[in-house]
């Protein structure tokens, strides 16, 4: 196996490790952070509440998004004006969304296509059905059909790792 296939291997298993502590988008972020020697704590506390879809409500999943911020990190515009850098980094950031969609079905071995990287769709895919993360009681119900366990958010935060630190690594290595 190549360095960079230990390398991201190394950051997906410590995505997974990170999220037993739960935050999906902190989890991944984290890994990426310390792996690629990007970001810093104000960008790790930034990815707080993108955690179960942002603020626990089922939209964008929170490993997705930790990827696309350490995928900012390091291609993202300095300048609001510099709209060549916006466009190439929103075409990248669409790559890794379409391998982030594929990684997971492959992973997980999901019944035909995921249409969305939401929290929602992916929870319906994994356990049959959504589940409301703030509410208490759904949120337990959450935890007991296996939402952090081996085959649930950790696993989908170390597929989420790997595809982000497969894409920024690729972007890296193009310079």
């Amino acid at each position: 196996m190549s360095e960079f296939g230990k390398l991201i291997q190394k950051i997906g298993r410590q995505a997974f490790e990170n999220d037993k502590h739960s935050g999906c988008s902190q989890s991944v972020l984290q890994s990426l952070q310390e792996n690629l020697n990007i970001g810093d704590m104000e960008s790790f506390k930034a990815a707080t509440l993108l955690s179960g879809g942002v603020v626990a409500f089922g939209e964008t999943c929170g490993a997705f998004l930790g990827g696309l911020m350490a995928l900012g990190l390091v291609i993202g515009r300095e300048k609001m004006e510099d709209y060549e850098t916006l466009n190439n980094a929103m075409a990248v950031g669409a790559r890794m969304r379409e391998r982030f969609k594929d990684a997971l079905k492959d992973g997980f071995g999901f019944e035909g296509e995921l249409k969305s990287t939401t929290c929602k769709e992916i929870q319906e895919k994994i356990y049959g059905r959504s589940f409301k993360l703030y509410d208490p009681e759904e949120l337990k119900a959450f935890l007991d059909a296996g939402g952090h366990s081996d085959h649930g958010c950790l696993k989908t935060c170390q597929i989420g790792a790997c595809i982000a630190a497969e894409q920024i690594l690729e972007v890296l290595n193009e310079d």
